[in-house]
């Protein structure tokens, strides 16, 4: 078997037709008002190789009209398919026979119509997986690529060319903003309708833009994320070199279903989404104005690098309005220094603000503007500027507009400008955004803008800052396996609702601190648990039937004495038979009373039919409800992502302290939540789960309750939403020996290895580094925080990243060797590669490295991987022929290949 290398470096499939060469137009026609003609007009006007298909004319505006996609003239890239819905399929098998790359549906009737039309699209995509087409669509508009005077779609008009790539859904509202476009002078590097996403969806069209160097940032208007896990694996890698706006559609109500847990009630999908959104740095913004008002600035302009924005205006204000602005979404005003208002007052009349905002008064000329700009330039702790004009007397808007974009040019930091007015103005605001310089119609709307643009960057800053270690990968193994125990009991007894003692064991073995739960089925055990502990006790119901214990009257506190608890038995079990059934009644637990005046704060965890797991943190208590103080968060978490979790509450402010009550030990309690996440990522049987208190006093966090709910049993574990977010994979750990007898452990990397990684590095040869990149990377560079944030926090669905370390007890931990397994998005294939430090080489690692890469990517269900390696290296391709692969050489690329097909290997 022979992988082309054009097929293996291309990316993802979509660039083999993206822009099209060659294209076929199914349903061409020439009847006014059709689609077909609509299309067949726009690819006239593209200029390009194309071929009408119609069986029914022979000849269509002049060109010969072909029956079907066999009977062309020569193979094509794209087809075009406007035609019934029925007739898809038939149309789709010829595009497999002619071997076409790819496919745009425009034709609606699919899904979209209920039952039937949803089997006919699962029949059309089946044909065009088999035959290895990309689809995109049906139902939907089809694609325009600017730059390449590409217009595959139905709307008329060619959009001006630019940085932005607007993605949507929505065929009717695309066209919408196409046609907005024009009278507000946007430009688009790429403008896709998605359709009914049968096949490529969100996460095909981010990979394919990634690459697009016209492209600066994305903007999707977005009513459903389709696969959440795609979409989330390509937000995340794309985020890092082009920012993510999503504009979503429908605010959903399933929040306000009923559940058995607080937890349940609370998070709804919306909520869910947000919190998707905040996982991967996408900004999520709330109205069109603010769409493609934030989307010239991160298209135009370098994101800023701090909060402190300058703001230069000839009326104070519109410098007010900005300011205040500012402030709320996020940013500050930049303090001048005392050397830049001496200078300032040097040449500006007496009644300037003497502060930032600048106010230079409405008398203001072009050279006064640049005068202060020269100046505010120089001051260190200014992250950008924006400079406000209205049209007064004295203003010329025009010759402000020119010595702005001179200045711009030298001046490495991001600027924005608002030219305030009408007519006055718009000549002056066309040059401004024609030279780049991102152009507000209203001062606030500006200063929101610079304000999302440092939060952004300060989101993805923090989304990947290096986390500390929580815990070691054999305490997760074991978690698991005493989890397993806990639930299996339950199945025997087919209960769903677990007791509190169940569900604080299962808190236990995930290393949560629970406070010790005792069971007493009489008032005599309960008394004699109580002797044992001492007095004072709380007393709770223990039960698997009655879900929340304090609505029955099914806790008691402070027990101070023997008569105390014996009548707070009598009294639970009376309660209990008052409002439920006799067999709720399962005894009662007798718990240490907490004297300490801590806080009470909320734990949980649901399952999103769309994101699967989704973790809840927020103030506890019995007015959860009440205060509605919460926030949500897709596990897994690192201590980093905690941080960031526990701030966007409002109890967090308690946390440093405050009458009486001592600082929260954030790090204990960071350490809580990551432990948490983990549980609900391990254990998809768990349907939701309540920790309602989770008590903090000092370094103390504890479940005083909690509450867990199974899914039903009769339902397969397979058929439960799975984390959208892939949990790490225990399953790709192993021990094994060197040649040597040296033991080592192979395992999945981790975020917070980096400090690792950047020692791994220093022990490395510039001869290996260059084997390994194919160029010399100087050890600056390869220890680089963002560079090592990448590999460490491996997106485990798209690439699997091992590293090895020896098993000692007598050295510190080291990481001696890294394999990498990168999936091909859109093909069934990897491309794998490995590193190992110098003096661990000859050692027999490297072998072990791809027997565990060959046996990951058979697991992973993949049929294919590949190696690339440089002439030279005789130790991989020794390797590569030891372990079955097919290897020769590649000469455009002056490199070899090895290659296994995983179907037939060993």
């Amino acid at each position: 078997m022979r992988f082309s290398s054009k097929l293996i470096l291309g990316t993802y499939g979509l660039r083999n037709f993206l822009p099209p060469q060659r294209v076929a137009l199914v349903g061409a026609s020439e009847k006014p008002a059709t689609v077909g003609r609509a299309i067949m007009e726009n690819l006239i006007r593209w200029g390009g190789i194309f071929y009408p298909v119609n069986p029914y004319h022979d000849e269509i505006f002049g060109r010969k009209s072909y029956p079907n996609i066999e009977s062309l003239p020569e193979p094509i890239d794209l087809a075009i398919i406007a035609t019934p819905a029925p007739t898809v399929p038939e149309i789709m098998e010829g595009c497999v026979r002619a071997s076409v790359k790819g496919a745009i549906i425009i034709s609606a009737g699919f899904k979209e119509i209920g039952k039937s039309g949803k089997l006919l699209e699962e029949k059309v995509i089946a044909i065009a997986k088999r035959g290895g087409v990309r689809v995109i669509g049906p139902n939907c508009v089809g694609v325009i690529l600017p730059h390449a005077r590409f217009n595959g779609t139905f709307l008329a008009g060619l959009p001006k060319s630019g940085h932005i790539a607007f993605l949507s859904q929505s065929g009717a509202l695309g066209a919408a903003v196409l046609d907005w476009s024009f009278s507000q002078n946007i430009g688009f590097s790429a403008f896709v309708s998605l359709g009914s996403m049968a096949d490529v969806d969100w996460g095909d069209i981010l990979f394919f833009l990634a690459e697009d160097p016209l492209t600066r940032v994305i903007l999707i208007y977005m009513e459903s994320i389709g696969d959440p896990s795609s979409f989330l694996s390509a937000a995340r890698q794309v985020n890092f070199q082009k920012p993510i706006l999503v504009l979503k559609a429908g605010r959903s109500k399933e929040g306000s279903r009923a559940a058995l847990s607080h937890t349940g009630s609370l998070t709804g999908s919306d909520e869910v989404l947000d919190a998707a959104f905040l996982r991967t740095g996408v900004l999520r913004v709330a109205s069109f104005s603010e769409f493609f008002s934030l989307a010239s600035f991160f298209s135009q302009r370098p994101l800023p690098t701090g909060p402190r924005l300058v703001i230069l205006t000839n009326a104070g204000g519109a410098g007010v309005l900005a300011t205040d602005r500012l402030v709320i979404s996020g940013g500050e005003l930049a303090t001048l220094t005392d050397a830049a208002l001496q200078r300032l007052n040097a040449f500006l009349p007496l009644a300037w603000s003497h502060g930032n905002p600048v106010d230079i008064l409405g008398d203001a000329d072009a050279q006064r503007y640049r005068k202060a700009l020269d100046i505010l330039s120089e001051e260190e702790h200014v992250d950008g500027i924006l400079v406000i004009l209205t049209k007064q007397a004295m203003t010329d808007p025009e010759e402000v507009a020119k010595q702005v974009v001179l200045f711009a040019r030298g001046y490495h930091k991001p600027i924005l400008s608002c030219w305030m007015g009408g007519e006055s103005v718009h000549k002056a605001r066309l040059f401004l955004e024609q030279e780049g310089i991102p152009t507000f119609e209203f001062p606030e709307e500006a200063a929101q803008a610079f304000s999302y643009g440092w939060m952004h960057r300060k989101s993805l800053s923090a989304i990947y800052e290096t986390p500390m270690p929580v815990g070691a990968t054999e305490e997760l193994i074991k978690a698991k396996e005493n989890t397993a125990f806990v639930i299996s009991q339950a199945k025997e007894k087919n209960l769903t609702l677990l007791t509190e003692y169940q569900s604080k064991k299962i808190l236990n073995c995930y290393g949560i601190e629970v406070n010790e739960t005792y069971l007493a089925q009489s008032a005599e055990e309960a008394l004699l648990i109580a002797e044992e502990i001492g007095y004072p006790v709380v007393a709770k119901l223990n039960s698997s039937r009655v879900t929340h214990k304090s609505d029955i009257g099914g806790v008691i506190l402070g027990i101070s004495d023997r008569e105390s608890l014996k009548r707070a038995f009598e009294k639970i079990r009376e309660n209990t038979l008052k409002q439920s059934t006799e067999n709720a009644f399962e005894g009662i637990t007798v718990q240490k009373m907490i004297s300490e005046k801590g806080l009470e704060l909320i734990l949980g965890g649901s399952v999103d039919p769309q994101f699967g797991p989704v973790l809840l943190f927020g103030s506890g208590g019995v007015f959860v409800e009440i205060y509605q103080d919460r926030a949500l968060a897709l596990p897994p978490l690192t201590t980093v992502l905690s941080s960031i979790l526990v701030e966007r509450t409002k109890i967090a402010k308690a946390f440093d302290g405050f009458r009486g009550i001592p600082p929260v030990e954030k790090k204990r309690l960071n350490e809580t939540l990551v432990r948490f996440s983990e549980l609900l990522v391990n254990e998809p049987r768990i349907k939701e789960i309540d920790v309602n208190p989770l008590f903090v006093y000092g370094n103390r966090v504890m479940a005083l309750d909690a509450r867990v709910i199974l899914h039903p049993f009769s339902i397969d574990e397979s058929s439960i939403p799975a984390a959208s977010i892939r949990p790490y994979p225990l399953e790709y750990i192993w021990k094994d020996v060197l040649l040597d007898g040296t033991r080592v452990l192979i395992r999945p990397i981790k975020p917070e290895d980096e400090p690792l990684m950047r020692e791994f590095h220093k022990g490395l040869s510039q001869e290996s580094v260059y084997y390994r990149y194919f160029q010399n990377l100087s050890l600056e560079e390869r220890i680089d925080h963002l560079r090592l944030s990448r590999i460490c926090f491996s997106d485990y669905n798209i690439e699997i990243v091992l590293v090895a370390q020896v098993l000692s007890e007598d050295q510190p931990a080291e990481i001696i060797g890294v394999a990498r397994l990168g999936k091909y998005h859109g093909f069934d294939g990897a491309e794998f590669a490995l590193i190992i430090q110098d003096r661990w080489q000859n050692k027999g690692l490297g072998t072990l490295f791809v027997r565990k890469l060959k046996e990951i990517g058979k697991k992973e269900k993949l049929s294919w991987i590949i190696e690339r390696m440089l002439p030279l290296n005789e130790s991989m391709k020794k390797i590569a022929s030891k372990e079955g692969f097919n290897l020769y050489f590649e000469e455009s690329a002056h490199e070899y290949i090895a290659e296994l097909d995983l179907r037939e290997a060993s």
